[in-house]
């Protein structure tokens, strides 16, 4: 076999390898969101991509790196739909919370996972709750600061506020417990 079809072949098992990886993280989102991180399996992770379990454990270490995994890409995607953001004051907060609805609606699944992250008490998971709520309230105190808002502050503490609120009352299907402002 010549050096470039080696190379080709490397490759291509790298973009399947890729691809599976992000077919187990959609699967494990799934997962731990209807299970709770203590009841799912990465047996049923594995069956949910059509996979076997060993398969996991070569790209997972174990049940809880894949958990780290999967609410990392969610904080990741929660970043990234923020980080678009590029309003007057007079907007900002309004737009901001636009783009968190829309999140919970085509990802209310990864909203659960960050729920049900803050009540495990695993030092990994809560050092990655800990990265990800950082970020994003670092995140949005810059974006809050450079959109000119007088108290950024305390624009991101009650944003911050309001997006846990409306995390609690979706994890436990209580739409009134959501702030009226915030749209139903």
């Amino acid at each position: 076999m010549s050096k470039e079809t080696s190379s080709v072949r490397a490759k291509g098992e790298e973009a399947v390898s890729v691809n599976r990886r992000e077919q187990i993280l959609e699967a494990a989102v799934v997962v731990f969101a209807e299970h709770g991180y203590y009841r799912a399996t990465t047996a049923q992770v594995a069956e949910k991509v059509g996979i076997s379990q060993p398969y996991i454990f070569k790209l997972f270490k174990n049940k809880e790196e894949l958990f780290v995994a999967a609410l990392s890409r969610a904080f990741e995607r929660i970043n990234t739909a923020f980080s678009r953001l590029d309003s007057s004051a007079d907007d900002i907060v309004q737009e901001a919370i636009g783009v968190y609805e829309a999140l919970m609606q085509t990802h209310p699944n990864e909203i659960i996972l960050q729920v049900q992250a803050l009540g495990i008490r695993d030092q990994l998971i809560r050092e990655t709750m800990q990265r990800g709520m950082g970020g994003i309230t670092e995140l949005m105190e810059q974006l809050f600061t450079a959109a000119g808002l007088e108290h950024p502050d305390v624009a991101v503490s009650t944003f911050m506020a309001n997006g846990m609120l409306c995390n609690i009352s979706m994890a436990l299907e209580m739409p009134a417990l959501k702030p009226k402002h915030l749209g139903q």
